[in-house]
């Protein structure tokens, strides 16, 4: 008896083990059939757009499409405490729109700039004392003393411009004030700013700003900006458009900075005759600092900061190595002090010659002669 009992009671609970383990499984394939209906069905329901909103009204919020369209939209329940400048996901029918888009705040910065300390010395630059102390005046002064521009009642310009032939000590200029006054330097080339997808130029150079607040004090160096400030010229092509957007959201960063600001801007072009006056006005990149080739005593200044750490023969006659490189630019007298350094090495020798000075300077004219027929033949 008891026996079948038992028997009874295994059977049941078998029985029962097994139902749970049917009812379980049914379960689970419910859930997992109701998430593959819900992939499903977002597969099948229409991709959304990016847009950003330029003000919040009563009545909904006005956006702007990448296009450059702006519309009066409505806005979903959901989104709480909407703000201008925010981007923003909206229905490609109706453009309602239906969520926010939380974006780093390191969207494409790191790829188009280069942030830095610089530890480049005043030392290090020859021939450049007039820049130099209008440089330190206008920019390093600000920054370490900002209360001597509050007791006198002035303000002192947001950034200059320098402008010059390539390989005059531009950047260096840019890169020994940012060094002098303890600044991150942060240092873009304009021509990166126009991106091929139309709107993410002026998104570029907000986020760039952005994190030069976050990093103040602090230098924005832009090279080219011949190429983001160029005259306007009315043309309808996208790509001019673009460049037009970038542009004024430039303008906009500058006039939002605060003349005390510990944020400088120094702007850097080898074009100063197609610029447009608008970037250079008072307010803006107003002051302008010319940066030549170097004269005679310059270029002398130059060849000894570059030559201090070579090991020189006694052959060497600089005055007839400096006639040689007369309207050499600062980058070349660099490159053909290298250029010396490499016809010892190649020649088995530890002490560079007048003869291998000799030989850099001719090199460099010659690159330079190529250089000048192949823009003449394709530029």
């Amino acid at each position: 008896m008891n026996t079948k009992e038992e028997v009874k009671r295994s059977s049941f609970y078998s029985y029962t083990t097994s139902a749970n383990e049917i009812e379980e499984e049914n379960r689970v394939l419910r859930e997992t059939l109701s998430q593959l209906r819900e992939e499903v069905e977002r597969f099948r329901s229409p991709a959304l757009m990016m847009a950003e909103v330029i003000d919040v009204l009563d009545k909904g919020a006005l956006i702007s499409l990448p296009n450059g369209n702006k519309f009066l939209v409505r806005i979903s329940r959901e989104i709480k405490n909407l703000l201008p400048g925010e981007s923003v996901l909206v229905e490609q029918r109706n453009l309602n729109i239906i969520d926010k888009v939380v974006s780093s705040k390191n969207f494409n910065v790191d790829k188009f700039v280069i942030v830095e300390k610089p530890d480049d010395k005043w030392t290090e630059i020859g021939g450049l004392e007039p820049q130099i102390q209008e440089i330190k005046e206008v920019i390093e002064l600000p920054l370490k003393n900002p209360e001597l521009f509050k007791k006198v009642g002035i303000h002192p310009p947001k950034g200059i411009l320098l402008h010059g032939p390539p390989g005059t000590g531009k950047t260096l200029l840019a890169k020994a004030v940012a060094s002098s006054t303890q600044s991150t330097f942060i240092e873009i080339v304009g021509s990166e700013l126009v991106q091929k997808f139309i709107g993410e130029g002026a998104k570029l150079v907000k986020e760039i700003f952005q994190l030069a607040r976050e990093k103040a004090p602090s230098i924005v160096f832009i090279d080219e900006l011949d190429a983001l400030a160029a005259k306007r010229v009315d043309i309808g092509t996208s790509g001019e458009r673009e460049v037009q957007r970038t542009f004024m959201q430039f303008l906009a960063e500058i006039d939002g900075f605060k003349p005390l600001a510990n944020v400088k801007i120094i702007g850097c072009t080898n074009r100063l005759d197609i610029l447009d006056p608008a970037v250079i006005r008072p307010g803006r990149l107003d002051r302008l600092i010319e940066v030549p080739l170097p004269n005679d005593k310059g270029l002398e200044a130059i060849f000894k900061i570059h030559t201090r750490n070579m090991t020189l023969d006694k052959s060497i006659k600089v005055e007839s190595i400096l006639k040689k490189m007369k309207g050499f630019s600062g980058a070349e007298v660099k490159a053909t002090c290298t250029e010396a350094g490499y016809f010892a090495i190649r020649n088995n020798r530890m002490k560079v010659t007048h003869h291998d000075f000799l030989c850099a300077i001719d090199k460099i004219k010659k690159e330079e002669a190529e250089s000048n027929d192949f823009e003449q033949m394709f530029g």
